[in-house]
């Protein structure tokens, strides 16, 4: 491949074919994206390419206005929620959005996905949020970028720190993660889909069922994330 940006082409193939690896896409559905923070642009699956065709060449790079930079297909269609998402959140090093079952469903449900267990603990302290369905006149204008923006006044709304949050539901449509680079973000999607199904079938097995209590929430946060975090082999 003959590319200026051949390393960060590999990242974000190898990331997005986990996504279909890992059963969170179907179809041509979802992408992944990785930025390069010093250049200010950042690598994209192209539009509707089926995940068995995708090639590293085929991805897209493009800047944080939406310009391509380089490649000869169209960039995924999420690609202004990405940049918009890139602009305004400085330590994000990779975005993810997928079409996972469970999370998909809770969104269809515009409903928050509660703490139950410590599966969730050991990844966030706080329910995972879901934003509310994007208003009329948003959709029939730049509905991309207005997610991006749905996005962020969800965030600002609940009080969240997108540093301490990865994910999000947006109502009626689906997930996005990120996290420090694109592998990140693809794991990110897969422990909110793992936690969107465990916290489906409990309350099909106790409607009522509690949230987690706060000293657990604790615990199982701090052992992996906290100060003196135990969890692990160290650096």
């Amino acid at each position: 491949m003959n590319s200026n940006f051949k390393e960060l082409k590999k990242e974000c193939y190898e990331a997005n074919m986990q996504l279909d690896a890992l059963n969170l896409v179907i179809y041509t559905f979802g992408n992944v994206s990785a930025v390069d923070r010093d250049r200010d642009i950042f690598a994209i699956k192209p539009s509707g390419v089926p995940y068995a065709e995708l090639r590293p060449e085929d991805i897209v790079i493009v800047d944080f206005e939406n310009t391509i930079i380089e490649g000869e297909m169209r960039p995924s269609s999420d690609t202004k929620t990405h940049a918009y998402l890139y602009k305004n959140w400085p330590e994000m090093g990779g975005i993810a959005h997928t079409h996972g079952t469970y999370s998909v469903a809770w969104a269809q449900a515009q409903m928050d996905i509660p703490i139950f267990g410590t599966t969730h603990a050991d990844h966030l302290t706080e329910d995972i949020p879901c934003a509310s369905p994007m208003q009329d006149e948003l959709i029939s204008g730049n509905y991309e970028h207005n997610t991006g923006i749905q996005i962020l006044d969800c965030f600002k709304e609940k009080g969240l720190s997108y540093e301490e949050v990865q994910m999000v539901l947006i109502g009626n449509h689906g997930p996005f993660t990120w996290g420090k680079s694109a592998a990140k973000a693809v794991y990110n999607s897969k422990v909110l889909e793992e936690v969107a199904r465990m916290a489906f079938l409990t309350l099909q097995i106790n409607p009522n069922a509690p949230r987690l209590k706060d000293s657990l929430i604790k615990k199982h946060y701090d052992r992996k994330h906290g100060k003196d975090a135990y969890y692990g082999q160290g650096q």
